[in-house]
């Protein structure tokens, strides 16, 4: 499997990472925690494979309401890939921020901060 994940570089530049199967294990975790990662900053029917993927960003803007269900929904859909799966909002944050905890099958831990951009 492969999938393509946009980061942010050092300097605020903006580049497209691929992520592929592990060759020596055949583990396919790394991969689907990029997609997660990258269906989190989906709008909603953005998707050309999957019309229910995403947040719908404009509705929450306009309503003021975090998109609590969608994020459970995207949660629920990634859970059979991982030993456990948490996908939190940071309260902290202005911007809508979402930590991500994983524990893969093989017991490493992964957390990553996915932050809706504006």
């Amino acid at each position: 499997m492969r999938v393509y994940g946009r980061i942010t570089n050092p300097d605020g530049s903006k580049t497209w990472e691929v992520v592929q199967t592990d060759p020596a294990t055949g583990s396919n975790e790394w991969v689907y925690l990029t997609a997660l990662c990258q269906a989190l900053l989906l709008n909603l029917g953005e998707s050309p494979f999957y019309a229910d993927v995403g947040l719908p960003g404009q509705q929450s803007v306009i309503q003021q309401i975090q998109p609590d269900f969608y994020v459970t929904r995207i949660q629920q859909r990634y859970s059979q890939y991982f030993a456990s799966l948490i996908v939190a909002k940071d309260p902290s944050q202005a911007n809508p921020t979402y930590n991500v905890k994983v524990t893969m099958f093989d017991g490493t831990p992964a957390s990553v901060t996915v932050q809706i951009p504006q």
